[in-house]
Parts: C-alpha cells; sequence; structure tokens
C-alpha cells in the first residue's frame, strides 16, 4: 500500500514520457510483456522527473528540497555502468572502489549521505516507488542532511535497467556513510515502452546538467 501511495504520488507530480502504442500479442494471443526502453534523448527529462519525484515526497516528510549535482550524476553513471558489466548490484565498484571512492573521483568534495541502487526492468517512477517502501533505501531519500542528488542508469540491450541514486552534502567533510545493505532489487518485467537504448558516457550526464 505504501508504494502505491509513492508511485501515486509521484506520478502525479512527473509528466509522462511514454508514447502511446497499439498493445503487441503473443503467440498464445495474450497481451505480450513490454519492456520499458529509454532513449537516447531522455537523460535531461528521466533526471528531472526523478529530482521533482523525490522532492515532492521530501516536501511531505518536511524535509528540504534538493539539486542535481552533475558530479553525483557521473558518479551514479559510472556506477550503473560497472554493476551492468559485474552483473551484480551492490555498491562495490569492479575496482574494489566504494561510494565514497566514486563521488571523490568525479570531484565532489562535500560528504556522501547515501546510494541507491537497483537492478530492474521497471521505471524511474516504479524504482523510486520501491525505494521508498524499504526502510534502508527510504532513509537515503528522505535524508534531512542531503542537499544534492545524482542519478543515472544504465540499460541493456535486453531492457534491464541498472538504477543509482546518490545523495550528498556539500557543505561539510567527507565521512563514511552507513551502510546500506539492502538498497538492490531485482524484479520481473513489468510495462511501458519507450525508444532505443541510452548513451551512459559520464561526460555527457555532467555536461547536460551544467
Amino acid at each position: 500500500m505504501v508504494r502505491m501511495i509513492a508511485i501515486i504520488m509521484v506520478g502525479l507530480l512527473s509528466l509522462s514520457a511514454c508514447v502511446p502504442v497499439e498493445p503487441q500479442l503473443g503467440r498464445d494471443g495474450k497481451p505480450a510483456a513490454k519492456i520499458y526502453k529509454i532513449g537516447g534523448d531522455a537523460i535531461g527529462k528521466l533526471q528531472f522527473r526523478m529530482l521533482d519525484s523525490v522532492n515532492a515526497l521530501r516536501s511531505s516528510k518536511g524535509a528540504t528540497p534538493v539539486e542535481l549535482n552533475p558530479q553525483l550524476n557521473a558518479a551514479a553513471a559510472t556506477h550503473s555502468r560497472d554493476m551492468s558489466i559485474q552483473n551484480r548490484p551492490w555498491h562495490f565498484g569492479s575496482d574494489g572502489s566504494s561510494p565514497i571512492d566514486r563521488v571523490q573521483r568525479v570531484g565532489y568534495t562535500g560528504q556522501l549521505v547515501g546510494e541507491n541502487i537497483s537492478e530492474s526492468y521497471e521505471t524511474e517512477l516504479e524504482t523510486l516507488g520501491a525505494w521508498i517502501e524499504q526502510p534502508d533505501t527510504r532513509r537515503t531519500i528522505l535524508a534531512a542532511d542531503a542537499e544534492d542528488m545524482g542519478f543515472a542508469w544504465h540499460q541493456e540491450e535486453n531492457g534491464k535497467i541498472w538504477w543509482t541514486l546518490i545523495m550528498g552534502n556539500p557543505t561539510t567533510s567527507p565521512l563514511i556513510p552507513s551502510a546500506n545493505p539492502s538498497a538492490n532489487r531485482l524484479v520481473p518485467i513489468v510495462v511501458s515502452e519507450e525508444t532505443a537504448t541510452i548513451s551512459e558516457d559520464a561526460t555527457e550526464i555532467v555536461a547536460a546538467a551544467e
């Protein structure tokens, strides 16, 4: 129920990027499952849709809004791509890097508040709804000391999406955040379809946000 309310809330405050299409039928004559495909021109749209949705949830709990940060976007993009390479949703890079290492590498000098990750076929709003349902990932999203947000993803050809959301505080020195071991998910294929696959170059993410 909590997840459904969250999805409805963020959905009402966001514009849909899905293009209506005729339902496709499988060999059994029943509607075939559709994969949420993210277009190459959707980077800014999805990032700001997630930002608006996160801030709507934060506002409902009395937390101040966060802003997109190009460095955190780049760190999120790097980790999403790396999780795909490793084929495993977890918080350490293939080179052993931690979330703190990654935000420092992209030049973020503030404190890492938390990182949420997901391996799924769900939309960004469905993923947010799932995150807000779990205590660990909800704590990251609603963190009172968060001021900056990074959000990115990597989509494979089969439609699987590796999502990463990072929260940071630019006014405090870097600290080791609390462990967030439950911030990963694997869920079945669900609805919605857009177009093509997305480019995940971190420099493009930074340029688009500046």
